[in-house]
């Protein structure tokens, strides 16, 4: 009998009524990516009618201009002017400031009486995080059960994460401490437990026996933009692999948690952190490559060189590749290569998966040669889904002829829906009080106890950066980092 596949339906929960108010939310991060999530979640039916969106700002004119702008911002984002339109009701702006405490105890009694969720989002510089939270403690914001969201990155190295974690952890508990990695909302990063815990064909083969090695790429096509003054501060070892990249090799690797609670994921992400290999001192010389775009091409239109673009010589990485290995009885040499980098060929991120090559043929004697390794492929963007890559015989009559072919589910097909951007999970798991997707103080200061001591190596040992033209897919000692190892970078497919 025939299995039928039925539509899906995805569920539409509403979430409780709420308060949420953003702090810097004239910024590009509150235009293009929160306000937009919130009004498609509007559209959806998930977000109460009186539910309150209180945008705070600083400088910039709270009046209709700013209302105008955010309007026309949602439909450049692809939201239609019903769907806009409909999301305006529950957005207010107010001019203030988020480190005063006379500022905030106003906030206070604007908001009322404490009889729904409140949240309120930091989307602010790291340097705010510590004075804006004893501001709203201090005004008696963070009471009962309200939320405090802390836009990444947090901190710059390990001490100065601390000190933030310090901070926030005097005027409020961990549990109502929501630190945001968007990577972690994404539809194809939650599916990697589904794909590993739900499938006994991709469990029973995920661990050193069956697997060769694994990449994690995330490229961006992009250059400085908006973020030159940012960016040359921290580069792409902290701005990318502390966080996104290495929170994507945590999902990938950890071991069974006995359930989903948020505490159970998290505990084992910690310790995949913990298993890593330090890389410190002369180490960083033959486990890390660091890069530096120059002139070059992107789309077929010339570009400018990362010191171009800001204006000045700068030792700054724009591209980070590392080898790294878990020392763990799963992972025991498995190495695990990770890379990402700006001014790249192509923007796409993924995890590939080379499987262990057959032990023996049986097309043609002993010979492999012609047997590709079975591999697969997790495509987080674009054209999100999962690629399966086999050995098929070619049809025919024939001498007997083996090609490698691709089994392709791509989110867009399979399900028919949109994929809703990652910032519409994450901002309905903190109203309903959801930490799962959502770094805890551990993982955070675990992450930059690894990064550190490769900044440090790089300081005294690798100060600086390799070029590579824009357009490219990076440093040619990048390609040396892993070829040394026998193998080669995995080319995207990138399909439209």
């Amino acid at each position: 009998m025939m299995d039928l596949e039925l539509p899906v339906v995805p569920e539409r929960t509403p979430v409780p009524t709420f308060d949420l108010v953003i702090a810097g939310a004239s910024g590009d991060l509150a235009l293009r990516k929160l306000f937009p999530a919130l009004a498609h979640r509007v559209a959806e039916g998930v977000i109460p009618r009186d539910s309150r969106v209180i945008g705070l700002v600083r400088s910039h004119d709270p009046g209709d201009g700013l209302m105008r702008t955010v309007e026309a911002r949602l439909q450049e984002e692809g939201l239609s002017r019903a769907q806009a339109e409909a999301f305006m009701p529950h957005l207010e702006f107010v001019r203030t400031d988020v480190t005063n405490p006379e500022s905030m105890t106003a906030l206070n009694e604007r908001l009322g009486p404490p009889d729904r969720v409140r949240a309120f989002y930091l989307a602010t510089p790291p340097q705010l995080f510590a004075p804006a939270s004893r501001a709203l403690a201090g005004a008696g914001l963070l009471d009962g059960e309200a939320r405090l969201i802390l836009e990444k990155p947090l901190g710059k190295d390990l001490a100065s994460a601390k000190a933030i974690n310090e901070a926030v952890a005097e005027v409020l508990p961990e549990r109502r401490t929501y630190r945001i990695d968007h990577y972690l909302g994404k539809e194809t990063v939650q599916n990697l437990l589904v794909l590993r815990f739900a499938n006994t064909l991709f469990e029973r083969s995920w661990s050193q026996r069956d697997i060769d090695h694994v990449q994690i790429t995330v490229a961006e096509t992009v250059g400085l933009e908006k973020r030159a003054d940012y960016y040359d501060g921290v580069g792409a070892l902290r701005d990318m692999v502390q966080n996104h990249v290495l929170q994507l090799l945590c999902l990938f690797a950890i071991e069974p948690p006995n359930t989903l609670d948020a505490d159970a994921v998290r505990d084992e992400k910690v310790r995949v952190l913990r298993a890593l290999r330090p890389i410190h001192g002369a180490d960083v010389l033959q486990r890390t490559v660091r890069g530096q775009y120059v002139r070059g091409s992107s789309n077929g239109q010339a570009v400018p060189g990362y010191a171009e673009e800001l204006g000045r010589a700068s030792g700054t990485e724009t591209f980070a590749a590392l080898r790294c290995d878990l020392d763990t009885w799963r992972w025991a040499g498995v190495p695990i290569y990770l890379r990402t980098g700006k001014r790249m060929g192509a923007r796409y991120s993924e995890i590939a998966v080379t499987f262990k090559s057959v032990p023996h043929s049986i097309f043609g004697g002993d010979r492999r040669d012609g047997l590709a390794p079975n591999r697969l492929v997790i495509r987080l963007q674009p054209n999100d889904g999962v690629q399966m890559h086999l050995m098929m015989k070619v049809p025919g009559s024939g001498r007997l002829q083996l090609v490698p072919r691709t089994l392709d589910l791509r989110y867009d097909t399979a399900f028919n829906e949109r994929t809703p951007d990652a910032y519409e999970r994450l901002l309905t798991d903190v109203i309903r009080g959801d930490q799962t997707l959502f770094m805890r103080r551990d993982e955070v200061e675990t992450a930059w106890g690894f990064v550190d001591p490769i900044i440090g190596g790089w300081r005294d040992y690798y100060a600086t950066p390799h070029r590579y033209p824009a357009g490219t897919a990076g440093p040619s000692q990048a390609v040396g980092l892993i070829e040394r190892d026998g193998r080669s970078w995995s080319e995207p497919e990138l399909r439209g």
